[in-house]
């Protein structure tokens, strides 16, 4: 015989359930101060981590392809804007692990509080015996950050957080932005592998006095043919040509790597937003409990009310709106 999903969950409403008198709070593993951080070794590893690819990246992007570079428009432009994307990803990476994704208080499952919510008959609170909390509706426990956490997603070790009500959004920006920056990285390393190999090419063949229409003997002696070709390096990169090739093949590992990753991700998400459904209960084929709501007002609930460039800025905190108490009754 199936049982249904909630039926374990019943038993939350039982007042022996509860046990508020016998509430005994966790050890204190979240915030800092006023600060929101998780105290995670891999976590902190991955973010670490995260932010070295980028500033990879943006080494190989700047000094061995733009600044050696002569064509300073090219340089300019593309510097400014891979610089502003990558600023912005890290931003974003800050917001998203710096930000309380949503974690519900600690300990609230007592009984002044389980009265103050006015309770009928027949309504029913979630208690997290982990974390001693009465839970919101779609929240919930993360092992990591030992708290509940409203409309959680998942927890992201890049980010060392949860993603859930709170910061979805700085998440949603830091995976845009960092395939943004990997398909820029990607191009820029084409045109650079098309230019040097080009006019190397063609230096070696005028050094040896051959043209497109020529195929007879060099026209150089035999002692200059023992000396080293000086082909022009300054345009391509200020390192030697074997450095060169060994930094841009690590860095286009790195930028195919992430932009599949974050891609997905960032598709992931945006779907995730649009269907008004977490990860979690996507998973976990949670019973729809809510009210169903408009693809638009779903990302404006993420994003903020109303349509703005504040949209794309990690720094545009949005409206979350004021609690409500009906939140913690099903």
């Amino acid at each position: 015989m199936l049982v249904p999903t909630h039926h374990f969950r019943d038993i939350e409403r039982e007042p022996e359930y509860l046990q508020p008198e016998q509430c005994i709070l966790p050890p204190d593993t979240g915030p800092v101060g006023t600060m929101w951080f998780i105290r995670d070794g891999c976590g902190i590893a991955c973010a670490i981590v995260t932010w070295f690819l980028v500033l990879y990246a943006e080494f190989v992007v700047l000094f061995v392809m733009l600044i050696p570079s002569r064509d300073y428009v090219y340089s300019v432009i593309n510097g400014i804007l891979f610089n502003l994307l990558a600023f912005l990803a890290l931003a974003s990476h800050c917001r998203a692990m710096l930000t309380d994704p949503g974690a519900v208080p600690k300990g609230n499952a007592t009984k002044e509080f389980i009265e103050s919510l006015q309770l009928k008959p027949g309504q029913v609170v979630y208690k997290c015996p982990k974390c001693c909390s009465i839970k919101p509706d779609r929240a919930h426990h993360c092992s990591v950050c030992k708290r509940c956490i409203r409309k959680m997603d998942h927890h992201c070790p890049w980010v060392n957080n949860c993603v859930g009500e709170n910061n979805q959004k700085y998440f949603v920006l830091f995976t845009m932005y960092i395939a943004l920056i990997s398909l820029h990285a990607l191009i820029m390393v084409g045109f650079h592998f098309l230019h040097c190999f080009e006019e190397d090419w063609t230096n070696r063949l005028q050094a040896f006095g051959v043209t497109k229409k020529e195929t007879a003997e060099p026209k150089v002696s035999h002692q200059e043919k023992k000396q080293p070709l000086k082909v022009s390096s300054t345009e391509c990169s200020s390192f030697s040509p074997p450095t060169t090739v060994i930094l841009l093949i690590l860095l286009c590992f790195e930028g195919l790597l992430f932009l599949i990753f974050t891609s997905v991700m960032f598709g992931t998400q945006v779907h995730s937003i649009c269907t008004d459904e977490t990860g979690i209960e996507q998973l976990k084929k949670e019973e729809r409990r809510w009210a169903k709501k408009t693809k638009w007002m779903n990302m404006k609930a993420v994003f903020g009310h109303p349509f703005s460039l504040g949209w794309a800025s990690p720094f545009a905190t949005p409206d979350q709106g004021k609690a409500d108490p009906s939140q913690y009754v099903v």
